[in-house]
């Protein structure tokens, strides 16, 4: 419907920005922010490797449970956007399982040195944009809000994402991981 509306009536699209509230815009200043910070090599620690990642997961949930989460059918869209995560997870360590090229992890400063990439942005944008879109879609049509198909397919969507950002923190995981020191063993006994 908002596709069409806009191709049928493009000055709609002013409409819509300026009925969008200014903390929306606030948000997506801060996560360009964040992920353009990701197009640049960086260092940084394990904790905030991960953080975001679990931040979008969250802005994901959130955006499954203020669409659906009235309508009756909360279950089935966690479940499709649960297992389609699960599966994209899969298929992206399956096919590229090691962390980028360049990706290195200190285990002494627990931190990474990440080269920089566009994806987190990608994802980033990818998972505020289908959460805007969805808000302003059942603004249009708020009936859209018990379509389980319509339910179905944005939670696809946003396990998507979150299945690549998760793949993305389990190489890093992994990397960390492996390159951990080792545990101090305990020094042989002495024998008499």
């Amino acid at each position: 419907m908002l596709f069409n509306l806009l191709i049928q009536q493009p000055q709609a699209l002013g409409q819509i920005i300026q009925n969008t509230p200014v903390w929306v815009w606030a948000l997506l200043t801060g996560l360009v922010w964040l992920g353009g910070n990701q197009l640049f090599d960086r260092h940084v620690g394990l904790v905030r490797a991960m953080v975001m990642p679990v931040a979008m997961t969250g802005l994901s949930v959130y955006g499954l449970a203020s669409a659906f989460g009235k309508s009756g059918q909360a279950a089935a869209v966690l479940g499709a956007w649960l297992g389609a995560a699960v599966v994209i997870a899969a298929i992206a360590l399956w096919l590229q399982p090691t962390a980028p090229k360049g990706t290195l992890y200190a285990g002494s400063s627990r931190s990474f040195y990440i080269p920089g990439s566009a994806m987190p942005l990608a994802l980033i944008l990818g998972i505020f944009l289908t959460k805007y879109f969805v808000g302003v879609e059942l603004a249009i049509q708020p009936a859209l809000a018990r379509d389980g198909g319509f339910a179905l397919q944005i939670a696809v969507l946003y396990g998507v994402f979150n299945g690549l950002f998760a793949a993305r923190s389990l190489r890093l995981w992994r990397l960390a991981r492996q390159n951990a020191p080792l545990a101090a063993s305990p020094a042989p006994a002495a024998s008499a």
